[in-house]
């Protein structure tokens, strides 16, 4: 009985639509102790593009449902409620996703929480692949069409400032997400598409009470220092285009 029940969760968590949301919401927030909140969701589909009209490969624009027409990040940020908002509660949570069943899964980060550092698509695949090549451990990573970002465990603006000005050069194009940022988690449909794991989250080490300041919850995946992990991250977005200031998440 417990094999299928827990087949059912994982089927439920893997699946599109208001159960995923929610059981992946409450997973976050309960199982992991990750803070989490409901982001502003799309609006409708926008007018459909002239290349999609003559059968090309153009799909209709997805608007935020935010009041800013003009919005970078349609889908992908919080807005009611607040990110001060964001709670471990289950309560909460299932009030939340069964008020507003499409909503995105919002990671508040810093604190206790999980940190992020996001980095371009492509720059991401290429920073993986090198992790990988030296034998680096990675945590969790979160993928959309357009970025990618590596969840760490929490860390400080002082340790942060220490690692960016032993650089050279940090390219705008490289993000960081502590304390009083956020992520969007899977499996959130935001403006540039279907949000994803690229890394799944890991097990836990018996070490990582001692790395992260304090015991994290026994079932909260395990996560890097922000330091292992920079130097491949900057390398790779330095040699990567940068798109401009605009998030596009």
């Amino acid at each position: 009985m417990r094999e299928i029940l827990g087949r059912r969760r994982k089927i439920l968590f893997r699946r599109t639509g208001r159960s995923a949301l929610l059981d992946a919401a409450l997973h976050c927030a309960t199982e992991w102790q990750w803070p989490v909140l409901p982001g502003v969701a799309l609006g409708p589909a926008g007018r459909q593009p002239a290349g999609a009209r003559l059968g090309l490969s153009e799909r209709p624009t997805r608007r935020c449902s935010c009041p800013d027409p003009d919005c970078v990040v349609p889908g992908a940020h919080p807005f009611d409620p607040g990110l001060l908002a964001a709670s471990t509660d289950a309560r909460m949570v299932r009030w939340w996703w069964t008020n507003r069943p499409s909503a995105p899964i919002v990671l508040a980060t810093g604190g206790r929480a999980p940190c992020a550092v996001s980095l371009p698509a492509v720059a991401g695949a290429r920073a993986l692949a090198a992790l990988d090549h030296f034998g680096v451990r990675v945590g969790p990573v979160v993928a959309t069409p357009t970025r990618w970002s590596l969840l760490v465990s929490p860390y400080g603006l002082a340790e942060l400032g220490e690692l960016l000005h032993s650089q050279d050069w940090v390219p705008s194009s490289l993000r960081f997400h502590g304390e009083g940022g956020y992520v969007v988690l899977p499996p959130s449909q935001i403006g540039a598409g279907r949000v994803r794991w690229e890394r799944p989250p890991a097990a836990p080490k018996l070490s990582t009470s001692v790395e992260q300041g304090g015991p994290p919850s026994p079932a909260a995946p395990w996560l890097p220092k922000v330091a292992t992990i920079v130097d491949a991250l900057v390398t790779a977005s330095t040699s990567t285009p940068d798109g401009g200031s605009r998030l596009a998440y």
